[in-house]
């Protein structure tokens, strides 16, 4: 039986992929979308159980963005967010905010270890 339903939200197709074959590997169920518009439609329409959701897609903070709207929409703010991405090793670094809650539950660098994504994956989904 599979294990919980995870939407990866995420401009990059390579990663999106790469990301697709270690959960469908660990036996999860795998959506995806490109930005956080598409994220928040599939979230609604797909109510998946977490979401990996990169920082930098179609803007800058796309992914804070989407996160924020996740927290303030109550059929949505109880799914875990598993942040992902390459923001340190940009220029984008001093925009991404220290001094405000954040709505993530785990924050992973790029790239990421499969063994440490689902570390994180199964502490969160229950």
């Amino acid at each position: 039986m599979p294990k919980a339903k995870i939407l990866i939200v995420d401009d990059d197709p390579d990663f999106v992929e790469y990301t697709r074959t270690v959960l469908e590997g660990a036996d999860y169920r795998v959506v995806s979308a490109g930005n956080s518009d598409q994220g928040m439609l599939v979230l609604a329409r797909e109510k998946p159980d977490l979401v990996v959701l990169d920082v930098i897609m179609s803007s800058v903070l796309d992914g804070l963005s989407m996160s924020q709207r996740m927290a303030d929409d109550p059929d949505f703010k109880h799914v875990p967010v598993v942040m992902v991405t390459s923001i340190a090793n940009t220029d984008y670094l001093a925009l991404f905010p220290t001094d405000e809650s954040i709505h993530i539950d785990a924050f992973l660098t790029k790239p990421i270890a499969p063994a440490e994504l689902l570390r994180q994956i199964s502490r969160l989904v229950v």
